[in-house]
């Protein structure tokens, strides 16, 4: 039986990663990638939104090469007027409506940054006051949001150096994600808000500016701790080691509290191999815990002053947030510490370290697709651990894909094909003319639309046809593979590809190609029908094994199955499979047994087909 706890009093999230690795190296198989082991010391002042901090951050280079440089991400820089971040927004036709006012009309929108005019005491900013190695000062400028550090002594194979930091910060007003006083009043929204330290891999540094998109980031250990105003109620990642001082779950009647005098309290955080660290706080916050059977807590942090239907809202979330992670846990792997926090903040909704920001505002059909969809992102970005600027298909199109499956499960909404609306983009773009290659960096997508719909939609289309290519059952066991082999480490779209090749046995290194790399586009048509004779053609660049229901004369039906010859195999299918169609053939006729009434390519609408008119024959 389900437990729900209710409390309003100081309460804090807490997270464990019992399960999760502990290790400062990974090296399998030739595969490396860093360790950071990060110790922050935060003194937050909530009436002028600035604070001080002091780092102290254990690099470990576990990469064959030998480092004389490091890079470190400023984000909160980018909110400033003529950043990068500011500059964008001019530049763009679509910019994204939360950073901008319309200061034109509906019909002849003109767009303004709010970068553009933050107030100094608006802004963002992360000041660097002084940086050490090994004790030593070392050289550092900072360009925009990313500090360059050249190292006094370069940093060896195998070695573990020491940066100790000191500097000041700034939380801007919300304009993207992070910041203070967002929309709904929530005070502090807490992302990307420390000096992080740049990834470095195999194919090196990551240092892209801040412009609007995703992020990446270096494996490590995380000690933290804030001092704030004791009103305010602090959750995200984290497990808490000090609540006793603060008055959270605190249940031992024996003892005292610990509280201290004066107006700030402190909070003291540890995690273990997380790649990021995320908080809000607020003094207005409600702190439910819905206790799952499995030992994991789920923790809901949300305004209290809220209107009653929000609220109950929030209330009725909780059972069926513990049902998404039932089936995330089942359908992908198992999600490996003991706490997960939903938590009202941001200005959408955004995943991070064991916790999602989103706005709390919605309508329940809202809320929950918001909480479906972040907290899918756990396991396609914050475990599978993708270099999101380079490859949000894979963390946006992949959550889209488990996030609609489980929709439709726990809602019992019973769609054939879930992903339905994702086909609908996909085909808006095509006919725009205005698609892009999935291989094109996040930010550098000549307008939103294009991103949004290539990382959402087609990312997850990649998935959900290569149920049509390989199977359903063949693609669920690609996901939980997937997840076993490459869960704390950095997978690339090559990882994806050869594991369900593996699974498969099918070739797929084409279909990687055609739809992440190109803008080919799928299109095949029935180009004639002769009494039990069929000749289909291909019209679009992108070749596709082809599912083919025929209807005879006397009202019988047959499937068929075409593999495409570069896929060595074909999918398990109870269908008759024909002779595989090489792709440079632009024509494939083959014969039946009896007389042809009609003829239908891809029943299950799983293949995107740009044209479906050409798809279908009937005798008249």
């Amino acid at each position: 039986m389900k437990k729900l706890i209710y409390s309003i009093s100081l309460l804090l999230m807490v997270s464990c990663a019992t399960t999760a690795q502990k290790t400062t190296s990974v090296k399998k198989d030739n595969y490396w990638q860093q360790h950071v082991d990060y110790t922050m010391d935060i003194d937050m002042n909530v009436n002028d939104y600035q604070y001080k901090g002091k780092q102290t951050l254990v690099y470990t280079n576990n990469s064959p090469d030998v480092l004389d440089k490091v890079f470190y991400h400023l984000y909160f820089n980018a909110f400033q007027p003529n950043s990068q971040m500011d500059a964008r927004l001019h530049t763009i036709q679509d910019p994204d409506g939360r950073m901008v006012k319309n200061i034109g009309t509906r019909e002849a929108p003109k767009f303004k940054s709010r970068i553009e005019k933050l107030s100094p005491s608006e802004i963002g900013y992360i000041k660097v006051n002084s940086l050490k190695q090994n004790g030593t000062e070392v050289k550092h400028e900072t360009v925009g949001t990313i500090l360059e550090v050249t190292l006094n002594k370069p940093i060896q194979s195998g070695e573990s150096v020491t940066f100790e930091m000191d500097y000041d910060a700034q939380v801007p007003v919300q304009i993207r994600r992070t910041g203070r006083n967002n929309s709904e009043g929530v005070a502090l929204s807490m992302t990307q808000w420390y000096p992080k330290m740049a990834e470095y891999d195999f194919e090196g540094w990551h240092t892209p500016p801040y412009i609007a998109r995703e992020f990446h980031g270096v494996w490590g250990n995380y000690d933290v701790t804030l001092h704030i105003d004791k009103k305010y109620v602090v959750g995200g990642t984290g497990k808490l080691q000090n609540p006793q001082e603060v008055g959270y779950g605190y249940e031992d009647k024996n003892k005292d509290l610990k509280l201290p005098s004066g107006d700030k309290i402190t909070w003291k955080f540890k995690e273990e191999n997380i790649h990021d660290f995320t908080w809000a706080a607020d003094p207005e916050y409600n702190h439910d815990v819905y206790k799952m059977d499995n030992g994991i807590d789920l923790h809901f942090l949300y305004k209290k002053n809220m209107k009653s239907e929000f609220l109950e809202g929030w209330k009725k979330l909780q059972p069926k947030t513990a049902d998404l992670m039932n089936y995330y846990n089942e359908h992908v792997g198992q999600y490996p510490y003991k706490q997960y926090s939903v938590i009202q903040g941001g200005d959408g909704g955004m995943e991070y370290a064991q916790c999602t920001l989103i706005t709390g505002q919605r309508s329940w059909g809202s809320l929950f697709g918001v909480t479906a969809h972040e907290m899918a992102h756990t396991w396609f970005q914050f475990l599978l651990a993708t270099n999101e600027s380079k490859h949000p298909w894979m963390d946006e199109g992949f959550t889209t894909y488990i996030s609609n499956k489980a929709e439709n499960e726990i809602l019992g909404e019973n769609k054939v094909n879930p992903h339905v609306g994702s086909y609908k983009g996909y085909e808006y773009v095509v006919k725009k003319g205005i698609e892009e290659p999935l291989t094109t960096h996040a930010d550098r997508y000549d307008i939103n639309t294009a991103y949004g719909i290539a990382s959402y939609s087609k990312g997850n289309i990649f998935l959900s046809q290569l149920e049509y290519v390989i199977g359903e059952e063949n693609v669920a066991k690609t996901l939980k593979k997937y997840f076993n082999d490459f869960a704390f480490k950095h997978p690339t779209p090559n990882d994806i590809k050869r594991t369900a090749e593996k699974v498969s046995g099918i070739h797929l290194d084409w279909y990687l190609n055609e739809w992440a790399q190109t803008t080919h586009t799928i299109d095949y048509g029935v180009k004639e029908v002769n009494n039990n004779q069929i000749t289909l053609e291909r019209i679009g660049k992108m070749p596709m094994p082809i599912d083919v229901e025929v209807t005879y004369k006397d009202g019988t039906t047959e499937a068929f199955n075409i593999p495409l010859e570069i896929m060595r195999g074909n999918k398990p299918t109870k269908a008759r499979i024909l002779k595989d169609w090489g792709w440079a053939y632009p024509t494939y006729t083959f014969t039946t047994s009896k007389a042809v009434q009609s003829v239908q390519i891809d029943k299950s609408g799983l293949m995107a087909d740009i044209d479906l008119n050409n798809n279908s024959y009937s005798e008249k």
